[in-house]
């Protein structure tokens, strides 16, 4: 069954230049390994598409709990040179909570998800 992130994380994002920064936090520690299965540099390259222009690179925070995003070429040049609505990434963070992921039936269940 697919879920959206939102069910599962919640995120921050923002910028360096170019590059849009997302950190993707789960509620539950449990759900850590969850995302570190499902959501790759490769799927969330291809959940932004066109909006992400270089590559993906996924840091992963085991101690934290965490996965860290860096989404390069994805500001047209970043604030100041940008016409973009959100030049400083922002609004990131949602738009990847909006991610769908797969999950089994059981994890469905153990993690009482509808």
């Amino acid at each position: 069954m697919k879920i959206e992130l939102t069910k599962l994380a919640h995120a921050r994002s923002g910028d360096k230049g170019d590059t849009a920064n997302v950190g993707v936090i789960p509620f539950q520690d449990e759900l850590y390994p969850i995302l570190v299965r499902e959501v790759t540099a490769e799927k969330v390259k291809a959940h932004f598409g066109e909006m992400v222009k270089g590559a993906v690179e996924r840091f992963e925070l085991p101690n934290l709990k965490a996965l860290n995003f860096l989404l390069h070429e994805s500001l047209g040049g970043g604030g100041t040179l940008s016409l973009m609505t959100d030049a400083q990434g922002k609004t990131f963070s949602t738009a990847l909570l909006r991610m769908k992921i797969e999950l089994t039936d059981e994890e469905i269940k153990a993690l009482n998800l509808k």
